[in-house]
C-alpha cells in the first residue's frame, strides 16, 4: 500500500487503541501503567503500519485493523492483569469474521476464507488441549485468543499459522530465559502468554510475506 494508506492505518488504529483505553481499563479495574495511553496506542499504531503494509486492499486492511486494535488492547491488559477478559475477545470474534467476509467478497477469495476459519479452528483446538493438559500454562483466555490469531494467519497460508503458532512459544520462552537471567522472575512464576501470541503471529505474518 501506498506510504498515505500506512501513515492514515496507524493514525486510525493508535486513535481507535487510545479511545478504548479508558474503557479496558474500567473493565479490568486497574491502573497499570500498561493501560495508559500511550502504551494501548502505540502497540495498536506499531501494528496498523504492519497490517497495512500486509493487506492488497482496503477491505482486507480492515478486516487485520478490527485484530489489531483488540491485541492492542489485549496485550496490555494481560500484563497488567493476566487476563484476556471475554468482553473484548469475544465481540472481536464476529467482527473479524464479518470484515474477513467482506475481504473475501470483494477480492473473491472465498477459498482464503474457508482456511481462515479452519484455521482458526485447529488452533483453537490445539490450544484446548494444551491448556486441558497443563491448566497451569495456558488460560481459557489464551484458548479464546488462538482462535482469533488462527483465523487471521490461515487467512495468509497454512505456513503462516504454522510459523505464527510456534513462534508465541518460542518468543515466551526466549522473554523467561531473559527475565530470570536478569532475576526479574523467578522459577514457577506466571507470566502472561497473550503479548507472546500476538508477536508470534506478527512474526508468523512477517516471515510468511518475505518467503
Amino acid at each position: 500500500m501506498p506510504p498515505i494508506a500506512v501513515a492514515v492505518a496507524v493514525a486510525l488504529c493508535a486513535a481507535a487503541a487510545a479511545l478504548l483505553t479508558p474503557w479496558a481499563r474500567r473493565l479490568v479495574h486497574s491502573d497499570s501503567r500498561w493501560l495508559r495511553y500511550p502504551v494501548p496506542a502505540a502497540a495498536a499504531g506499531l501494528a496498523g503500519a504492519g497490517a497495512a503494509v500486509l493487506a492488497d486492499g482496503w477491505a482486507e486492511l480492515l478486516a487485520f485493523a478490527v485484530l489489531v486494535v483488540a491485541c492492542g488492547l489485549l496485550a496490555p491488559v494481560d500484563l497488567a492483569t493476566f487476563r484476556l477478559p471475554d468482553r473484548i475477545v469475544g465481540p472481536t470474534y464476529p467482527a473479524l469474521l464479518g470484515a474477513l467476509l467482506l475481504a473475501a467478497a470483494v477480492e473473491g477469495e472465498w477459498d482464503r476464507l474457508l482456511r481462515a476459519v479452519l484455521a482458526g479452528l485447529v488452533v483453537l483446538a490445539g490450544y484446548f488441549v494444551l491448556a486441558w493438559i497443563s491448566p497451569t500454562s495456558l488460560g481459557l483466555g489464551d484458548v479464546k485468543l488462538s482462535g482469533l490469531l488462527g483465523m487471521f494467519l490461515g487467512w495468509l497460508s497454512w505456513r503462516a499459522v504454522l510459523l505464527g503458532t510456534l513462534s508465541a512459544f518460542a518468543i515466551f520462552a526466549l522473554v523467561a530465559l531473559v527475565l530470570l537471567a536478569a532475576r526479574r522472575t523467578s522459577r514457577g512464576a506466571d507470566l502472561p502468554f497473550g503479548p507472546a501470541m500476538v508477536l508470534g503471529a506478527a512474526a508468523g505474518a512477517a516471515w510468511w510475506t518475505l518467503s
